[in-house]
C-alpha cells in the first residue's frame, strides 16, 4: 500500500470534521434547533397542548389572546370564530405540515434518485424519455398542477402526498441525473466496471454514496417548499378537511375577521414562517459543511 493511500483520511474523520463545522454554523444551529422544537411538538401534540384542538365553545368566539383586554391565559393566543384554542390548534397543525413536509419529500426523493441514476448512468432512449418526461411536468406551474390533481383526486392526508410527490420528485431526479453523468466516467466508476461490477452494483455502491450530499441538501431546502404548498391547499380548501388543525386552513378561517380579530390568520401564518425559515437557513449551514463544494 502507497504513502498516500495510508496518509488518505478515514471517512468517519471527514464526517466528524463536517459536523464540526456545521456545529460552528451558530446560526444554523440555532435554525435547527427551532427545527427540533416543532419536530417535538408535532410528536408529544396531545401531552402539551393546553386545550381540546376541537373543542368549540361560542362563548370564546373571537376570544382576544391573554395579554389584551378580554383575554385569557388559559387561551394565550386567543380563540377563532367556533371558540377553538388557537395555540393548541398551531401545535396540533405542526403535525399535518411535518408529516406531509416528510412523507412528500421521502417519496419524491426515492423516485427522483432512481430515475436520475437510470437517465444518467445508461443514457441514451432511457435519459431521453425520462428527460422529456422531466420537461413536460416542469411546464406545469407546481401550485396548479396540483390544484388540478386534489380537485380530480379529492381532499384527503394521502392524496395530498401524492398529488405533492407527482410533480416533486423532478428535482431529486435532475441533480442525481447531472451528479451521475458528471461521475460516471471517473476513474473509481471505470475501475468498478472493469473488475465486472454490474450497473446495479455501480449506481448503488459507486455512483450513489458519492452524490448524496447535494442530493441532501436540495431535498432538505425543498421540504420548506413542501410546506408552503400543502398550507396553499388547505388554504383553498384542498388540503386535509375540518376539524382537523391546519395551518393553512386557519390562516384561510382568519381571512373575514382579519381586522377586528388579527389574531386568528397571523399566529398560524407565523408558524410556517419561522419552520420554513428555520429549515432553509438549516439547509444552508448542512450545505455549506457537508458539499466538498462550499467546503474551505
Amino acid at each position: 500500500m502507497s504513502d498516500a493511500a495510508l496518509s488518505l483520511p478515514p471517512a468517519d474523520s471527514l464526517f466528524r470534521r463536517n459536523l464540526r463545522d456545521f456545529r460552528r454554523n451558530r446560526l444554523a444551529m440555532a435554525s435547527l434547533v427551532v427545527v427540533l422544537v416543532f419536530v417535538v411538538m408535532a410528536v408529544a401534540a396531545p401531552l402539551i397542548a393546553p386545550q381540546d384542538p376541537n373543542e368549540t365553545d361560542l362563548f370564546r368566539r373571537l376570544q382576544p389572546p391573554g395579554w389584551m383586554a378580554g383575554g385569557d391565559w388559559a387561551f394565550p393566543f386567543g380563540c377563532d370564530a367556533l371558540g377553538r384554542d388557537i395555540l393548541s390548534r398551531i401545535i396540533y397543525g405542526a403535525r399535518i405540515s411535518i408529516f406531509i413536509g416528510l412523507a412528500v419529500i421521502v417519496l419524491a426523493t426515492g423516485v427522483g434518485i432512481a430515475a436520475g441514476l437510470a437517465a444518467g448512468y445508461f443514457r441514451g432512449w432511457v435519459d431521453v424519455v425520462i428527460s422529456r418526461i422531466v420537461d413536460i411536468l416542469l411546464g406545469f406551474p407546481y401550485l396548479i398542477f396540483a390544484i388540478g390533481l386534489m380537485a380530480m383526486m379529492g381532499p384527503g392526508l394521502l392524496n395530498i402526498v401524492l398529488a405533492l410527490a407527482y410533480k416533486e420528485w423532478v428535482i431529486p431526479c435532475r441533480v442525481v441525473r447531472g451528479e451521475t453523468l458528471a461521475v460516471r466516467e471517473l476513474e473509481y466508476v471505470e475501475a468498478a466496471r472493469a473488475l465486472g461490477a454490474g450497473p446495479r452494483h455501480i449506481m448503488g455502491r459507486e455512483i450513489l454514496p458519492n452524490i448524496l450530499s447535494p442530493v441532501i441538501v436540495v431535498s432538505t431546502i425543498r421540504m420548506a417548499h413542501v410546506i408552503i404548498l400543502e398550507a396553499s391547499l388547505s388554504f383553498l380548501g384542498l388540503g386535509v378537511q375540518p376539524p382537523t388543525a391546519s395551518w393553512g386552513s386557519m390562516v384561510s378561517d382568519g381571512r373575514a375577521f382579519i381586522l377586528e380579530a388579527w389574531w386568528v390568520s397571523t399566529f398560524p401564518g407565523l408558524a410556517i414562517l419561522l419552520l420554513v425559515l428555520a429549515i432553509n437557513v438549516a439547509s444552508q449551514g448542512l450545505r455549506d459543511a457537508f458539499d466538498p463544494r462550499f467546503s474551505e
